[in-house]
C-alpha cells in the first residue's frame, strides 16, 4: 500500500511597504513557498493575484502603505490575503474589458480564483482569495501517477536501508522514514547505478529533469 506523507504546510506572512519595485520581490517569494509546499503547479495564478492585490492598495490606498502578504492553507484550498490599514477604500469587480487601463484588477483575480471577498477588522482591511490545490487533504501531496509512484519507491527504499542496519526490528521495516533526505540518497543511488552499467550520468540527469518539467505541465493544464 502506497503510504500517503504529511507534508506540513505552516502560515506565512511578510511585511513590506506597498511600492512598484516590490512587486518582483512578492512574486519570486511566492514562487519559492509553492515549490515548497509542492503546489508549484498554481503559481503563475498565484503571481497574478499578488499583484493584483498589491497593486489594488499601491494605486487606491497611495504608495508607501505598511501592508501585509500572507499565504496559507485553508482546508485544500491555498488561501491568499493582503492586509492593509485603509478601511475606506474597497475593492470591486468593474465593468469593462480586461484589457482596460482601470479597474481591471480583482476582475483578474476573480478569474483565476474560486472565491475572494474583503474582511474588515478594526484597524485594517484584510482582501483575500483562495484556490482549489487539487489535494485530498491539507497535508497531503498532489495526486499524480508519477508522485505515488515515487512514495512507492521512497517507502521500499527505507525499508531495506533499515531492515540491512536493524534487521530485528520489525516495525522499522514496516514504517520506514522517508523525507527528502531519503530522495536524495535514492536519486544518488540511480545515478550510481547509471555510471556503473556505462551510462552518461549527466545526460540521465538531463532527461529526467526534462520529463518531471513536461509532467509539472501536464498535472497545471
Amino acid at each position: 500500500m502506497i503510504q500517503q506523507h504529511c507534508m506540513l504546510r505552516k502560515p506565512w506572512s511578510l511585511a513590506f511597504a506597498a511600492e512598484p519595485e516590490e512587486l518582483a520581490a512578492l512574486r519570486r517569494i511566492a514562487r519559492m513557498h509553492l515549490r515548497l509546499w509542492g503546489l508549484n503547479h498554481l503559481d503563475e495564478a498565484v503571481e497574478l493575484c499578488v499583484t493584483e492585490m498589491v497593486a489594488n492598495v499601491i494605486r487606491h490606498v497611495g504608495l508607501g502603505t505598511p501592508t501585509e502578504l500572507t499565504l496559507s492553507m485553508s482546508g485544500t484550498f491555498l488561501r491568499i490575503e493582503v492586509l492593509d490599514p485603509d478601511l475606506r477604500a474597497l475593492p470591486t469587480l468593474l465593468a469593462g474589458a480586461l484589457d482596460s487601463e482601470t479597474g481591471r484588477g480583482m476582475r483578474l483575480v476573480d478569474a483565476v480564483t474560486d472565491r475572494w471577498g474583503v474582511l474588515l477588522k478594526a484597524d485594517r482591511k484584510v482582501v483575500w482569495c483562495e484556490l482549489a490545490t487539487g489535494l485530498a487533504d491539507p497535508e497531503g501531496h498532489v495526486v499524480h501517477a508519477s508522485v505515488d509512484r515515487a512514495e512507492a519507491l521512497l517507502g521500499l527504499y527505507g525499508q531495506v536501508v533499515l531492515s540491512r542496519s536493524d534487521a530485528s526490528s520489525d516495525v522499522a521495516r514496516v514504517d520506514a522514514p522517508v523525507g527528502k533526505t531519503t530522495a536524495i540518497e535514492v536519486i544518488a543511488d540511480m545515478l550510481c547505478w547509471a555510471d556503473a552499467h556505462g551510462f552518461d550520468v549527466d545526460e540521465v540527469v538531463e532527461s529526467a529533469e526534462l520529463r518531471c518539467e513536461s509532467e509539472l505541465r501536464t498535472r497545471s493544464g
